[in-house]
């Protein structure tokens, strides 16, 4: 298989056409690809002029709705494969605008975050309050230190809960201020990431509806920043970097 190799924040993904790889993905050829070099696989369907289609792999060799560093990598390619500086990305049914600032940053335009109302989630142990959040894929919001320790340990329980059937990404939030959060991210999927797009908006959105910020938020990760804008009716504009390792 010919993959270019791409991050985010550290966030990597490999990225091929289906074309090029000769077969469609399966989840046995995306696990043995990502093994020990890389988060997730994106996969170009096709190509229509400024447009593309794509697929979102996960390490385990489960698909993702969107994910916001992996359209922004497929975005920031198409756009050098091109010329353009505005391209789309289409994943599923949902299509994401981007448009290229400078060499490295791309801003998207993820569409309309839902926020739900705080819940309380029993994890045996103790319980844990949780906002949920979808971003075209699901979150579970929780305000506490975002320590690696404790990602560890409460990322996988709060993940695989049954609240959540199709299980879902965790962010440990951390409020710095009205604009600034401190975020850790765990994956669905992946597990533990340096850095994650729609689990910074997630983290955004939840700060916003529970009053702990305001828009735009700076969103720190281990990986670096990312920078998210929410409108009056919850549209979010993410920025961030893209680029390419090899």
């Amino acid at each position: 298989m010919s993959f270019s190799k791409w991050h985010a924040l550290g966030n990597t993904y490999l990225l091929a056409e289906r074309a090029e790889l000769g077969d469609p993905l399966t989840p046995e050829r995306v696990r043995e690809a990502c093994d020990g070099h890389a988060d997730g696989v994106l996969e170009v369907l096709s190509v229509d002029g400024d447009t593309a289609d794509i697929v979102i792999w996960n390490p385990d060799g489960s698909t993702a709705e969107l994910s916001g560093n992996g359209t922004r990598i497929a975005a920031r390619w198409l756009a050098n494969r091109t010329g353009a500086e505005s391209v789309r990305i289409r994943v599923g049914e949902r299509e994401i605008h981007a448009r290229m600032l400078g060499d490295v940053a791309v801003e998207t335009s993820l569409g309309t975050v839902e926020v739900g109302e705080i819940e309380t989630l029993d994890l045996g142990s103790e319980l844990v309050e949780v906002t949920p959040v979808s971003v075209g894929n699901p979150h579970a919001v929780i305000r506490r230190e975002p320590e690696r320790n404790e990602l560890l340990r409460i990322g996988p329980l709060v993940e695989s809960h049954p609240r959540f059937p199709e299980r879902t990404n965790v962010q440990l939030v951390r409020v710095d201020s009205l604009h600034d959060l401190t975020v850790a991210v765990w994956e669905r999927g992946a597990g533990e990431t340096s850095a994650s797009g729609t689990s910074a908006v997630a983290a955004a959105a939840a700060a916003v509806a529970n009053g702990w910020g305001e828009s735009p938020v700076t969103i720190h990760m281990p990986g670096g920043d990312l920078r998210v804008t929410l409108d009056p009716e919850n549209r979010a504009t993410l920025v961030g970097p893209a680029e390419r390792l090899d």
